[in-house]
């Protein structure tokens, strides 16, 4: 009988274990499978004509991800340690119900200019989450140490001890700074607080003194256990590190926002985007799952590019974007002072009359576009001309708007095509061969003070539109942009201001066609 008993336990044991070697497997093809549609996803999303299929890559990864992460828990529900598979099924549901509602109906509701301020508020969740994991995995760590007994062969090392503690204090780091650098930016985008910079005195050195402090604190974390070859327990110093360098971390994220001014929130974006990957990242650490490192690293790396590619828009360095201080919330420009003449008021049957007797027109759209939803009569006004011969091309500056591609998907949203939508060093060229420019909502892209050395956006590259024959702007006020600079483009000999919302202004143009 006992000969029995112990053959059965035996063939339960290696089908237990073959099942854990085929989930393991199979967790790992799927995360692959993932990674690669990831990797496909951003090569899709690199042009304007592949951004579709590169969302679709992207959706279809994240659901092998999500489904190959469900079957595991659901494998791993009842063992010690964790709970029932009813009551891991249930919790799964719930959180996949709750973000599904949540999402498409935020979807379905945001307008394409609420765009910014939605993805750095969901950049602050990932940051969040990441807290959150942190907290959980510290919390957890003394246990899965202890457990050596029952499970060696899962059990922490206790040379890794300090490792995964690093890890924590790292992810939980980047997570709070993400975090409430998120919330500041989500708030100057919606215009709940002013855009401009906060300049505390001696600001980089408190961000310094803040940095190497919570170094030191996350050393404290690593060193402070009690730890032995079988058991390990958390101490009060390791608690206080972590509560104390957790509230650094947040007051950071707050201060390194605050400071940033208007002028520079496209890259703000971008640097967060890249911040919430990173955190992302920590928290697969964390976890130990492969599928959130990849991801992450992936979005950590593709927002720090991008934000590169912002700065060298702009001709500015990421360190100088980080120390803040440039932009204002729209007040006075800056050389409001300075007597730059007088400026030429027209109406939208004169531009129309313009642009019938041109051969070329080059549109340059800003953050004023959005604003004013103007984006369909403007690709109605596209589809005129060009019926007519005329030649009909967008300048697209790397930062207009308040988001890396705002203005592109605006465009691709009215259905503009892909064709006559070119960037900014394709289009400067040709903007002295142009008999109209159309600038509508543009304000700090088109300053031509950015060739003038002493300017605040001296040597930001822009878009030469002074060069064309005849240059008309679309401005609801004669105020500054974002920037907070005033733009003498606006008293040259040949622009014409064409006041009001811009979605009605164009529809006027469309009519008198």
């Amino acid at each position: 009988m006992s000969n029995l008993i112990s053959a059965a336990a035996s063939t339960l044991v290696a089908s237990a274990t073959t099942s854990e070697f085929w989930i393991s497997r199979g967790q790992n093809i799927a995360y692959l499978i993932a990674a690669l549609l990831f990797i496909l996803a951003l090569a899709g999303l690199s042009k304007n004509e592949t951004a579709l299929r590169g969302n679709r890559f992207g959706a279809i990864g994240m659901l092998v991800a999500v489904v190959a992460t469900i079957a595991v828990a659901l494998y791993n529900a009842g063992a010690p340690g964790y709970q029932s598979t009813l009551v891991t099924a249930l919790l799964i549901a719930v959180a996949m119900i709750a973000g599904a509602i949540i999402g498409l109906w935020r979807a379905k509701t945001i307008p394409m200019t609420g765009m910014p301020e939605l993805v750095a508020m969901l950049h602050s969740f990932v940051g969040l989450a990441a807290v959150l994991v942190g907290f959980n995995t510290f919390i957890h760590l003394p246990w899965e140490f202890n457990k050596a007994g029952a499970d060696a062969a899962t059990a922490i090392n206790p040379a890794t001890v300090g490792f995964h503690l690093g890890e924590v204090g790292v992810g939980i780091f980047i997570g709070a700074v993400t975090f409430t650098g998120s919330i500041v930016a989500y708030l100057k985008l919606s215009g709940k607080i002013k855009g401009a910079p906060l300049t505390l005195p001696g600001r980089n050195w408190l961000n310094a003194i803040a940095i190497i402090v919570s170094i030191g604190l996350i050393g404290v974390m690593i060193r402070g256990s009690h730890l032995s070859a079988t058991t390990m327990t958390l101490t009060w110093m390791q608690w206080v590190a972590i509560i104390v360098m957790t509230i650094i971390a947040l007051l950071l994220g707050l201060h390194l926002v605050a400071a940033i001014g208007g002028g520079d929130m496209p890259v703000v974006v971008s640097m967060l985007n890249s911040y919430s990957g990173w955190a992302a990242a920590a928290a697969g650490f964390m976890l130990g799952n492969n599928m959130l490192i990849i991801a992450g690293a992936l979005v950590g790396s593709s927002g720090a590019y991008l934000s590169y590619i912002m700065c060298k828009a702009m001709n500015r360095s990421f360190v100088s974007v980080i120390l803040g201080g440039f932009g204002s919330d729209g007040g006075p420009a800056k050389g409001a002072d300075t007597d730059y003449g007088d400026y030429t008021e027209t109406s939208a049957a004169e531009v129309a009359q313009a642009l019938k007797d041109a051969s070329n027109v080059i549109i340059t759209p800003g953050y004023g576009m959005a604003q004013a939803q103007a984006q369909f009569p403007v690709a109605d006004l596209t589809a005129k001309l060009r019926e007519a011969g005329v030649n009909v091309r967008f300048g697209i500056h790397p930062v207009a708007g308040r988001m890396p591609g705002h203005m592109n998907v605006l465009l691709a949203e009215a259905k503009v095509p892909y064709d006559v939508v070119l960037e900014m060093d394709e289009i400067n060229d040709d903007f002295p061969d142009t008999d109209v420019v159309l600038v509508i909502g543009a304000n700090d892209t088109v300053n031509p003070d950015a060739t003038k050395p002493g300017s605040p956006i001296a040597g930001m590259p822009v878009l030469e539109v002074w060069k064309a024959r005849q240059v008309v702007v679309f401005k609801r006020s004669m105020n500054p942009g974002y920037a907070g600079v005033q733009n003498p483009l606006f008293f040259n000999d040949n622009t014409d201001m064409l006041f009001g919302d811009a979605k009605a202004s164009v529809e006027e143009i469309v009519r008198s066609l």
